[in-house]
């Protein structure tokens, strides 16, 4: 199937039946990551968090698919797996082209989201209803206060506050360790 079909199964909401083709990819970004050492599980992980960057791609309106699905989905899983193994020499980042740095700050970008989903994952189930119901559901503090039997507005502000610094922290702490 070609390129411009798969894209149009994403751009009309086919999901399901653009993955099923791009899942027709996978041998070969298996083959890629155990020619590099790695295991099937490995190359499962790379294809499946590649496959997340690209679908995050193709959300935004502003991204062009400048290569083949295949092309990309290579690219990107062979800088996973690098980011996965701590394996980035700095010449070697130095020497990137202009289109694998692309690449290259999606890849860091998904790991941003990770550590993000990972810091709200580590709050309490009380924080998450009241980030959740403040930024996801668009609640004013007052329904919020309501909801959660807050006294006050006030209140309900002031814990967002506290919720929104802890999953900072969390997020924080995380993101630095890896960094060390």
């Amino acid at each position: 199937m070609s390129d411009l079909k798969i894209l149009e199964f994403f751009k009309t909401g086919q999901r399901d039946k653009a993955f099923k083709e791009l899942y027709k990819l996978y041998p070969k970004i298996e083959k890629l990551i155990l020619s590099k050492g790695g295991k099937k599980v490995d190359a499962s992980d790379v294809f499946q968090e590649a496959l997340i960057i690209l679908n995050r791609n193709l959300e935004q309106t502003d991204f062009k698919l400048t290569a083949s699905f295949y092309t990309y989905l290579y690219a990107v899983s062979r800088f996973v797996w690098k980011d996965m193994q701590n394996k980035f020499a700095s010449q070697e980042l130095h020497d990137l082209k202009a289109d694998e740095v692309n690449l290259f700050q999606h890849v860091l970008e998904e790991k941003k989201y990770q550590f993000a989903e990972n810091a709200f994952r580590q709050l309490g189930v009380r924080c998450q209803q009241l980030l959740q119901l403040f930024y996801h559901n668009k609640r004013s503090f007052k329904d919020i206060a309501n909801v959660m039997q807050f006294k006050s507005e006030k209140i309900a502000k002031n814990q967002k506050y506290k919720c929104l610094q802890k999953a900072k922290d969390i997020f924080k702490e995380s993101y630095q360790s890896i960094q060390s």
